[in-house]
């Protein structure tokens, strides 16, 4: 994705923008660089990681143990007794071979793989849920930087306009043919509309910022038309249906509290007795006496806890505690994902119905607005109602770019509310 000139001009026909080069940076580019090197999405796959290493853990502590113990002194014996042996100051080595099986932990362990298993799955949906939110993101600052600048098209002919009007109208008031407060007028609103343009100007920069700040690229000087707007189901309910079965941020809450009962298991294994098998090789060397004695163990150890200080039954409970607030965690984010649909979804048939609605008023503003000028230019008309006018135009035209912007963003937004807003839907490649 390359850095291009400005070779065509912004028209003012919502986000289709035509005449662009063939090397122009495109949605799916900007959508692209946002999945590949965001690093919020950077963090999230290195929590997936991690929680993948988690099951290796928990694994690891159902298999058998080895462990070496080695050892190097130097003692010094004596005694009062009548008879006494092995007196005297010499160095002594010693090593020792342990080998240690888990036969029976209450089910502890197997609780604790299950809770791993289900945590890594519970971060693979969380690192689902935050792609497509980046993905969301940045669709949404793609977008506005198109309407920034469609805005600043707009602001900025709507300036040439009043300017040409503030010129006509002090010729008029120099030849005596209007009063100062037509002058006054067409300054005032020339003077409003700068504003209004700086403050588009600002904008972009908003915009610009923030797609670099997701995507580390910075916006080419043209992008290129947005892609036609996606397939949506045809009712609310049908949205909803999709989006309470497939939102990640559900998932993710839903094997957090699988998790978190499955922590209930650990902590009560704690309660309960541990068997291992045990097998031990040792040996110590007397390297002054020349002596060596070797030693070999094999058998069972058991383990049972007795009181622990209530450490164990309060982490049972603290367990308990925790799988009721991964319970309210799924409630909540029913609730935030029921909010989420509604929104986008009345939001995009309010702003479908802009769209038609402002084109009808752009075409009648037109009109009208032509019809003022050649009004005015006869008399029958005022500086006044040609303002007016105008101001009614440049309204329309910038209500007819918000509400296609709104509902290219709201569709989108109802994708991502019902989980399908993914890089494969998408055309991208994953990382």
């Amino acid at each position: 994705m390359r850095r291009i000139r400005k070779t065509a001009s912004l028209l003012v026909t919502g986000l289709a923008i035509t005449a662009l080069p063939a090397s122009a940076e495109t949605l799916q580019d900007a959508l692209s660089a946002a999945w590949l090197n965001n690093p919020v999405l950077e963090a999230e796959r290195d929590s997936t990681e991690i929680a993948s290493e988690r099951i290796e853990q928990a694994r690891a502590q159902r298999k058998p143990r080895v462990t070496l113990f080695g050892s190097y002194v130097y003692e010094s014996i004596d005694s009062n007794r009548p008879f006494a042996f092995n007196l005297g100051d010499r160095p002594v080595a010693s090593a020792q071979l342990e080998a240690r099986l888990p036969v029976y932990t209450g089910g502890r362990l197997n609780a604790g793989i299950a809770q791993a298993e289900t945590g890594a799955l519970a971060a693979l949906a969380q690192l689902e849920a935050t792609g497509q939110s980046i993905l969301l993101d940045t669709l949404i600052a793609y977008v506005d930087i198109i309407r920034a600048r469609e805005v600043i098209a707009i602001r900025e002919n709507s300036i040439r306009l009043l300017e040409g009007q503030f010129t006509a109208a002090s010729d008029r008031f120099e030849v005596g043919d209007t009063t100062r407060t037509d002058v006054s007028l067409a300054r005032a609103r020339l003077e409003g509309g700068r504003a209004a343009l700086a403050s588009a100007q600002a904008d972009l920069e908003a915009a610009l910022a923030q797609y670099a700040l997701l995507t580390g690229l910075e916006a080419s000087d043209m992008l290129a038309p947005v892609p036609p707007l996606p397939e949506l189901p045809e009712t609310f309910e049908a949205a909803l249906a999709r989006a309470l079965d497939a939102n990640p941020d559900i998932e993710a809450a839903r094997l957090g509290e699988q998790a978190a009962r499955q922590g209930v298991e650990v902590a009560r294994g704690a309660l309960k007795p541990e068997v291992s098998v045990i097998a031990q090789a040792g040996v110590q060397e007397y390297h002054t006496d020349g002596f060596t004695d070797s030693s070999i163990v094999a058998g069972a150890q058991a383990s049972v806890p007795l009181f622990t200080g209530g450490l164990n039954t309060s982490l049972v409970r603290e367990a308990q505690i925790a799988r009721r607030q991964a319970n309210s965690q799924i409630a909540l984010s029913e609730r935030i994902v029921r909010t989420q649909v509604a929104r986008a979804w009345y939001s995009f048939q309010a702003a479908d119905r802009a769209v038609d609605a402002s084109a009808r008023q752009v075409e009648a503003a037109e009109l009208a607005y032509e019809g003022a000028q050649e009004e005015l230019s006869v008399g029958v008309r005022t500086t006044l109602d040609v303002l007016d006018q105008e101001q009614q135009l440049l309204e329309a035209r910038l209500s007819r770019v918000t509400a296609e912007r709104d509902r290219y963003v709201a569709a989108h937004a109802l994708l991502a509310a019902m989980g399908d807003l993914t890089p494969t839907r998408l055309g991208l490649q994953r990382g």
